[in-house]
């Protein structure tokens, strides 16, 4: 049985990758992640505004709604107190490729042109194996247009991407207008991968304290058909790797990623909530569950239900909208039966 898959030119043993989490911040915690199993590792992101504090416009736009990102559990503390600098990130980094065998991905959380291509030179000089850059914005302006949104995405990928030698991917949000397109235009700009989605957690308001507060919620294997729709459609058609990420708890959860169309499958919130030791269980089902059914390996099943291949394409557009609508109808008293 061969579990062994490629993401972003690496050979990873199998496709389960925990994502960059608090899981990462210490090595002792990446070696029992290898040990359980894991392919690789995302690390925790450093965030642009721990690179530099001098810009006034990052500080509006990206001081709320910290709690955005599944690896923030607080929102952004106070200028200068962060616990984890950018030299103490590469220091890490380095003692975690020194102690693990398993690829090291580095991870960075920002959004300025320019403002990532030094730092990301040395990540990679500290021996991460790979790049990946979580690009997040608020366009709160009401005069600045999807398009100037989408081509400070483009130009901030071709930047980095240009800059250092390790290959990058691209965490992305669901909040694009035109999904293929901005898929294709970041592998044209130089990623060579793509990860669906960015989990967003939104702020919520303290109705007794009058304040604005994050709510952490992990996620559910609910959330995974988004970014299962989204791999299934561009698979073939945009010539870069894909990751799975947001939902993915359990074999079944990972399967369906893979039949889809990505090279890894990335969790976190399922081993947060339940250990890593949760790497190891997810794959002996899911190695189980392949003999079963004669896969010999995960290369064969990957992207075998992809829009491309499944016997009703249409199921991945609004045919299967109108489909589930009418499957619904009201009883008697009004209420929706199945």
């Amino acid at each position: 049985m061969d579990l062994s898959t490629t993401y972003l030119g690496l050979n990873l043993r199998n496709p389960l990758v925990p994502s960059a989490s608090p899981l990462s911040h210490s090595v002792n915690s990446i070696r029992r992640m290898e040990d359980a199993g894991a392919g690789a590792v995302v690390m925790h992101s450093l965030f642009e505004e721990q690179l530099t504090q001098q810009s006034l416009e990052l500080d509006h736009f990206l001081t709320y709604g910290a709690e955005s990102f599944s690896e923030a559990l607080s929102y952004f503390p106070e200028a200068g107190s962060y616990v984890v600098g950018p030299d103490a990130y590469l220091e890490h980094i380095r003692h975690a490729k020194e102690s693990v065998s398993i690829p090291i991905i580095g991870s960075l959380n920002g959004v300025s042109v320019g403002g990532w291509t030094g730092f990301a030179k040395q990540i990679e000089q500290a021996g991460a194996d790979a790049l990946e850059l979580n690009v997040y914005y608020v366009p709160t302006e009401p005069h600045l247009t999807g398009a100037s949104v989408e081509q400070m995405y483009v130009d901030v990928v071709a930047d980095v991407a240009g800059a250092v030698g390790i290959p990058v991917a691209v965490k992305l949000s669901p909040f694009f207008s035109s999904i293929p397109n901005i898929s294709l235009r970041l592998a044209e700009a130089g990623a060579r991968g793509l990860v669906f989605f960015n989990r967003f957690y939104q702020p919520d308001l303290d109705l007794e304290a009058l304040d604005v507060v994050p709510r952490l919620v992990l996620s559910t294997s609910e959330e995974l058909r988004l970014p299962l729709r989204w791999i299934a459609v561009l698979f073939g058609r945009v010539p870069i790797d894909f990751a799975l990420t947001s939902g993915v708890h359990t074999f079944e959860d990972v399967l369906k990623g893979l039949m889809a169309g990505a090279r890894v499958t990335m969790l976190a919130s399922e081993l947060l909530a339940n250990g890593v030791g949760r790497l190891r269980e997810i794959l002996e089902a899911m190695q189980f569950w392949m003999e079963e059914r004669d896969y010999a390996s995960v290369a064969q099943m990957q992207g075998s239900m992809s829009q491309q291949h499944v016997a009703e394409p249409a199921a991945f557009e609004r045919a299967n909208y109108v489909r589930t609508l009418q499957s619904w109808s009201p009883d008697p008293t009004g209420r929706l039966i199945h």
